[in-house]
């Protein structure tokens, strides 16, 4: 199905959402200010590429706090309307109309909902995998099985209850569906800074034909630049409730009208 194009970029800043003042930050967005702190260790490179990482953390600490900061502003109706909308988008891309397998994640606090989007794909016959976070940030695998099958885990986060199949699992989607902060016109995607993300891209860079990567957000989170660190990967795609964006890689559909 075709989208309405938009190809309009925020600066590289977070616009204001709407909705009354700053509310507590809940589950995996309240990691990112500890993770964007321990990335600040990367930076202990000398001369001048050391002040070149050192830059790029600076510039990630400060757009992740603005980005969060905006979300925090949402209201739960603002919330629910988005995550409709997201979910209608992202069931019409391409990558997931003819997947078998799907690797996701369970939304918390005021990411972009997903459990419209999970319980669907189920629904379709789509075999849905989601993280299970390990004692040293890697990420873990297991189907999702339904609502009542997720337990709630450390840091906010719901994972899924049934057998683990090992990190090396992710690499058996068809598409991956990826949290975020932000992304820009390059495809570069912000993530939250704990690294777990960044382990399971270069898991599927290095696969024989990697998957196409999608990234789920706010319109407001489509920047025209994200600061970028060597070990950063770009997606092929950003579903936000304004509709689809793609950036290139394996599906080749980019006359298909996309989002912002």
């Amino acid at each position: 199905m075709r989208h309405k194009r938009s190809d309009g970029l925020s600066e590289n800043r977070a616009a204001p959402a709407d909705g009354s003042g700053p509310l507590p930050e809940a589950g995996a967005e309240a990691e990112a200010e500890a993770g964007a702190e321990a990335e600040a260790g990367a930076g202990a490179v000398g001369g001048t590429r050391g002040d070149t990482v050192a830059v790029a953390v600076a510039e990630k600490r400060a757009l992740r706090r603005a980005l969060l900061e905006a979300r925090a502003r949402l209201t739960p109706e603002q919330t629910a309307a988005a995550a409709h909308e997201l979910s209608r988008h992202a069931l019409e891309l391409t990558e997931l109309t003819g997947a078998g397998t799907v690797a996701a994640y369970v939304s918390v606090g005021r990411e972009p909902g997903t459990r419209a989007l999970l319980d669907a794909l189920r629904a379709r016959g789509v075999r849905v995998l989601l993280p299970v976070l390990l004692p040293d940030d890697d990420l873990d695998w297991a189907v999702y099985e339904g609502p009542e099958r997720l337990a709630r885990a450390g840091r906010g986060l719901l994972e899924p209850a049934g057998p683990r199949l090992g990190p090396g699992a992710v690499r058996e989607a068809d598409a991956v569906l990826l949290p975020g902060l932000a992304v820009d016109g390059r495809g570069m995607r912000l993530g939250r800074g704990g690294g777990s993300y960044d382990r399971v891209l270069a898991r599927l860079a290095a696969a024989a034909v990697p998957p196409p990567l999608v990234v789920l957000l706010y319109a407001n989170e489509v920047v025209v630049r994200v600061p970028e660190e060597a070990h950063d990967h770009p997606v092929h795609a950003v579903v936000t409730p304004e509709g689809v964006r793609r950036f290139g890689g394996p599906a080749e559909d980019r006359a298909q009208p996309g989002r912002p």
